[in-house]
């Protein structure tokens, strides 16, 4: 890598010879990485949709007189909701910008948690936090690709840094929930959140916009010398641009859909069942409690420094160890839940998080590596729905395995498809035709 250059950064001009910075800020009339604190910010904002639904939902339960298992199925549509809005929205993002896109998913996601404020029957929950989570899908896949389409050289540590701030925002907000968490405030704290929701993503909404398509083709005055050779060029460059009809032609693409499902599986399995496997074992609250309040943190650090770990080193090989060790730490949580162990156990918790959480980040890089970066926002959304099969595993199938075999064997399998999906990423190589084939992308140079 290079010096720091005046953006506070590592040297972006060593890739091929291009100044990416001076480029962007050329462009922008400021520095890029400002997108990414919008984005960033936008993340942060709607990660209670995610992270604080199990706080509030006890008080609405009551507030509403609705029974928790109905309103499981609030979180339900949430997931399908954030999942399946991500491809028109990452469609209507490449091909028209962020600009207008955004606005709308405020209005969607803060106006969805302000109206909760007001509800007074199911079907309304329903139906807010459907709507909210369409904005939430929009936010995600506008601030993922903002990250790949401003940073060929760094998107590994930018989407990171993009995906750290959904994990770990909430963060931010949990405590205020949990001390206003009763049934006379929940109103106030739901209505709260949703003009902080609003504000911070109407603010983004200004700020993002997206290069222009020829941006890295221009020639400018700092490039002299450059000899045309593009062997330095960051991979989602270097390639040729697919389109999603011709990404789901490629084997690649549906090896990568399988492997999206078997992390995503594994890792909301952890998340949605960590307190409950605490408890099957007889450990202390408190280790369920550290347990689930740790998680979203190393969640959230894991994501910026693997990612860093990826621009860095050679990717699939971190993508690969990443994963293997996920899987193996989901199997020393067995281990450590049979022996009593709970201080190994929050341990192993963390470390099953910190391996599996990155997903996230590996996927839109590797995916921008082989299939570029003009359409990354729709193909990236479609790869993005898979997440809808590791929620289905997470729930209801894990329900019934728990139900028919019990926690041990479930969490097992759980650690299974990890390093299954680990394994598969030696199997992956550049589509054929994408111009890759001879130089296999590791790290941005």
């Amino acid at each position: 890598m290079g010096e720091a250059n005046d953006e506070g950064g590592p040297a972006d001009d060593d890739a091929g010879g291009i100044d990416y910075a001076g480029r962007a800020a050329e462009t922008l009339g400021f520095s890029r990485w400002w997108q990414i604190a919008a984005a960033a910010g936008m993340m942060a904002a709607v990660s209670p949709y995610q992270y604080v639904w199990s706080s509030i939902s006890p008080e609405l339960s009551e507030g509403l007189d609705i029974a928790l298992p109905a309103l499981g199925a609030v979180f339900s549509f949430y997931v399908v909701f954030q999942s399946l809005s991500q491809f028109p929205a990452g469609k209507w993002r490449d091909s028209r910008g962020p600009g207008a896109l955004t606005f709308l998913a405020a209005l969607l996601a803060g106006g969805g948690y302000i109206g909760l404020a007001y509800a007074t029957s199911l079907w309304q929950l329903y139906l807010l936090y459907s709507l909210g989570a369409v904005g939430v899908g929009i936010v995600y896949t506008v601030a993922v690709n903002t990250a790949v389409k401003w940073f060929p050289d760094r998107t590994g540590l930018t989407t990171g840094i993009g995906t750290m701030a959904f994990a770990a925002g909430s963060a931010l907000v949990v405590p205020y929930v949990q001390a206003n968490a009763t049934v006379a405030a929940y109103s106030d704290v739901l209505r709260n959140i949703g003009i902080g929701i609003l504000v911070v993503t109407l603010v983004g909404s200004f700020l993002l916009r997206d290069p222009p398509k020829d941006w890295l083709d221009r020639q400018s005055e700092d490039d002299d010398g450059d000899d045309g050779n593009d062997e330095g060029l960051a991979a989602s460059i270097r390639g040729r641009n697919y389109s999603t009809r011709e990404m789901l032609s490629t084997w690649q693409f549906w090896l990568l859909f399988a492997m999206f499902i078997a992390m995503a599986s594994a890792d909301l399995l952890v998340i949605a069942n960590v307190v409950q496997f605490a408890e099957n074992f007889g450990l202390a609250e408190l280790i369920a409690t550290l347990s689930a309040t740790l998680l979203p943190i190393a969640a959230g650090v894991s994501r910026m420094i693997l990612g860093e770990a990826i621009d860095r080193f050679d990717r699939k090989r971190v993508m690969a160890g990443s994963f293997l060790l996920a899987g193996l730490f989901r199997v020393g949580l067995v281990g450590a839940g049979e022996a009593g162990n709970g201080a190994v156990f929050v341990a192993f918790v963390l470390g099953a998080m910190f391996f599996s959480s990155p997903l996230y980040v590996f996927f839109p890089s590797l995916l921008a590596d082989y299939y570029g970066a003009a359409n990354s926002s729709g193909n990236y959304a479609v790869l993005y729905t898979a997440k809808v099969g590791g929620g289905v595993f997470s729930g209801v199938a894990a329900g019934y395995l728990v139900a028919t075999m019990g926690w041990n064997p479930t969490f097992i399998l759980g650690g299974g498809l990890a390093v299954a999906a680990g394994l598969a990423v030696f199997v992956l190589r550049p589509p054929s035709g994408s111009g890759l084939e001879s130089t296999e992308p590791s790290a941005a140079d």
